[in-house]
């Protein structure tokens, strides 16, 4: 979904139902097009619009996005020339958006913690006395590819691999067209409880291949979505705001997390270990594969997203970790959750 025509912006790519399946592509940063210094601003818009595919309705149209892609190439510029960060800004797939255009078509999980039950139950990594320094799912081979389908990602397919020997890619689209209850409302977003409760009682999800996405909300298909191809008996909920139970139940499985992710810096990150400024404010569902450190220090988490390989580091993400905040960078410890086979 991240090569739309401009002109389509109004068509709203399904947001976070649920980060519920998880990745497998290399840690190497997403290859992107240089820039020469010499290149006139004009002349990166063509050769942006060229990478992309984008084409414009209208001269009109066309100087607007302009007007848009160097405002936000000065600001990427020079964000990156200050050389006091530990991430970059690149110039990627949204350079043409404005950052409110960017919220209303990548992000929208329904932060509703206030509203939300507390599950009775346990957290069976409790007990957990040790975990090791870093762990990356995506080696195991517990993680799909990156894809480009604006969102419901995530950890449903990691728990499969890890139960049944088996990394199978999973309909996002079920979730888009039949879980469309209560505060799930298909592309406008949705809570990942909810999507673990709609599979349990579903039996199941088939697979992508046989319920492929759409990028839109649809009618639920009886057809497509039998048989299931991969099922799970429950869900549990990591204790709130506790960065050290997260990384237990990281080092056990891929985990579903909703971040704050509307910001600018969030828009345009390349890569290195992101450190911005974000809130709590959760508003978009992803999936933490793994955590670890880097040679000067800097603890992350290892965290896939779902706007195609060409955002961040092929698609993933290095948020900061064990932060002052007890909810975590970004809120990213405050309402993660985790299926059980």
């Amino acid at each position: 979904m991240g090569r739309i025509p401009a002109a389509a912006f109004t068509v709203k790519q399904c947001l976070v139902l649920a980060a519920l399946f998880a990745v497998i592509s290399s840690t190497a940063w997403g290859r992107k097009l240089s820039y020469p210094e010499s290149m006139s601003m004009a002349e990166r818009h063509e050769r942006w619009m060229a990478q992309h595919g984008r084409v414009y309705r209208d001269d009109a149209e066309k100087q607007r996005r302009f007007d848009i892609f160097k405002s936000n190439v000065e600001l990427i510029d020079s964000f990156n020339a200050a050389g006091k960060h530990k991430y970059s800004l690149g110039i990627n797939q949204f350079a043409d958006m404005t950052n409110e255009e960017f919220k209303s078509s990548y992000t929208g999980f329904k932060n509703m913690i206030v509203a939300k039950p507390i599950r009775k139950g346990g957290f069976m990594y409790e007990n957990v006395s040790a975990t090791p320094k870093s762990v990356d799912w995506r080696t195991k081979g517990a993680v799909t590819p990156i894809k480009d389908q604006g969102q419901c990602v995530a950890a449903m397919e990691g728990i499969t691999k890890l139960t049944a020997g088996k990394l199978i890619s999973l309909s996002e689209q079920q979730l888009v067209d039949c879980d469309v209850h209560g505060e799930d409302q298909g592309c406008n977003g949705g809570l990942m409880d909810n999507a673990f409760e709609f599979i349990i009682n579903n039996g199941g999800l088939a697979t992508e291949t046989k319920y492929p996405y759409q990028a839109t909300d649809g009618t639920c298909s009886k057809q497509n979505s039998s048989p299931s191809a991969a099922a799970i008996s429950g869900y549990e909920d990591v204790p709130a705001d506790d960065e050290v139970a997260l990384r237990k139940a990281v080092a056990h499985q891929p985990v579903s997390v909703a971040i704050e992710a509307s910001g600018s810096a969030f828009q345009f990150y390349n890569g290195g270990v992101f450190t911005g400024e974000c809130g709590t404010d959760l508003d978009h569902g992803v999936t933490a594969v793994g955590y670890g450190a880097t040679s000067d220090g800097s603890k992350y988490w290892l965290v896939k997203n779902s706007w195609g390989a060409d955002w961040g580091e092929n698609g993933y993400i290095r948020m900061e970790r064990d932060v002052d905040a007890k909810e975590g960078l970004c809120g990213i410890a405050m309402q993660a959750s985790y299926p059980t086979a």
